[in-house]
C-alpha cells in the first residue's frame, strides 16, 4: 500500500470542500496528483518482473545441470578453436595480407589451368585423329586411287585388263583401221549416241570400265559381232569403242578418268 504525506492531503480535502463536488473537479484533482504514483507504481512493476526472471532463470539452470552440478555459464578455462593445421602455407602467417601473398596463391591456379589446356589439346588430337582414321578410306584403297600403265607391254591389236578402286579396267590397243572404223559410224544408229572422239583421248588407245551397264558382269575382251567385248550372261555386244551396239544393256562401257603424261604412261584415276 502506498503512504501519502498528511500535508498534502490535508490540502486535497481542503480544495474539494471549497469546490462544488463536480465529476470534473475531482478529476481535474487526481490527475493533477497521480504523475508521482503512477511513476512509483510502475518502478515496483518492474522490480517484480526483474525478480520473476531472476527466478525463471535459476529454475531452468537447476533443470539443465541437475540439482546437485554445478552449471558453469562462462567456460574461460577453455582454449579457443584454431585451424592453422588445414591453412595452407602461403595463409598461415596472420601478419601477412591476402594482398601480398596473392601472386603466390594465383600460381598454383595458373599451373592448374595449363596442365589441364595442355591435356585436352592432347585428348582432342587423339580423338579427331582416330575419327579422320574412322572415315578415311584404307590405305590400300589410297594406293590404288592411281594406277600406272606401262603402254610398250601392249602390243597393238591387244588389251589387258588392269585393277582400279576394285574395278577391272579395259586397256586396248586399237589399230589405225579399228579406229578409223569406229569414227565412221553413224550416231543415228546408237542405242546411246556418243562419238568416238568425246570417248578416247588418242586414236589408237581405248580405256573403259569393264563392267557391263545392264547388271554388272565383266564382258569378253576382243569378241562379240563386232569385235569389242561381249557379255555372256545375257548377250550384250560392245563395239572397240565400247558402245552397246546390240543387246540388253542401256548404255556405253564407262570411260574412267584418264591421262597420258608420257607418251608410253597411261595414268588412270586422279
Amino acid at each position: 500500500m502506498l503512504a501519502i504525506p498528511k500535508n498534502q492531503f490535508a490540502s486535497a480535502v481542503k480544495q474539494i470542500s471549497s469546490l462544488s463536488l463536480k465529476p470534473t473537479s475531482v478529476t481535474a484533482v487526481v490527475h493533477h496528483e497521480s504523475p508521482a504514483i503512477v511513476k512509483k507504481t510502475e518502478s515496483v512493476a518492474s522490480s517484480v518482473k526483474t525478480l520473476s526472471m531472476a527466478r525463471n532463470l535459476q529454475w531452468a539452470t537447476k533443470s539443465l545441470c541437475g540439482p546437485t552440478v554445478p552449471c558453469r555459464m562462462l567456460h574461460s578455462d577453455t582454449p579457443p578453436p584454431h585451424f592453422d593445421g588445414f591453412r595452407k602455407n602461403s595463409t598461415g602467417d596472420a601478419m601477412v595480407t591476402a594482398k601480398q601473398n596473392r601472386d603466390s596463391r594465383k600460381m598454383f591456379t595458373y599451373v592448374t589451368t595449363a596442365v589441364g589446356v595442355v591435356g585436352g589439346v592432347y585428348v582432342a588430337k587423339h580423338l579427331v585423329r582416330s575419327l579422320i582414321g574412322y572415315v578415311a578410306p584404307p590405305k590400300d584403297t589410297i594406293a590404288m586411287a592411281t594406277v600406272e600403265v606401262n603402254l610398250l607391254d601392249i602390243p597393238e591389236g591387244k588389251s589387258t585388263i588392269v585393277k582400279w578402286r576394285s574395278k577391272p579396267i579395259f586397256v586396248r590397243h586399237r589399230t589405225a583401221e579399228e579406229a578409223e572404223t569406229e569414227r565412221s559410224v553413224n550416231l543415228a544408229e546408237l542405242r546411246d549416241p556418243q562419238h568416238d572422239a568425246d570417248r578416247t583421248q588418242k586414236e589408237d588407245w581405248l580405256v573403259v570400265i569393264g563392267i557391263c551397264t545392264h547388271l554388272g558382269c565383266i564382258p569378253v575382251a576382243n569378241s562379240g559381232n563386232y569385235g569389242g567385248y561381249y557379255c555372256p550372261c545375257h548377250g550384250s555386244h560392245y563395239d572397240v569403242s565400247g558402245r552397246i551396239r546390240r543387246g540388253p544393256a542401256p548404255l556405253n562401257l564407262e570411260v574412267p578418268e584418264h591421262s597420258f603424261p608420257e607418251d608410253n604412261l597411261l595414268v588412270i584415276g586422279s
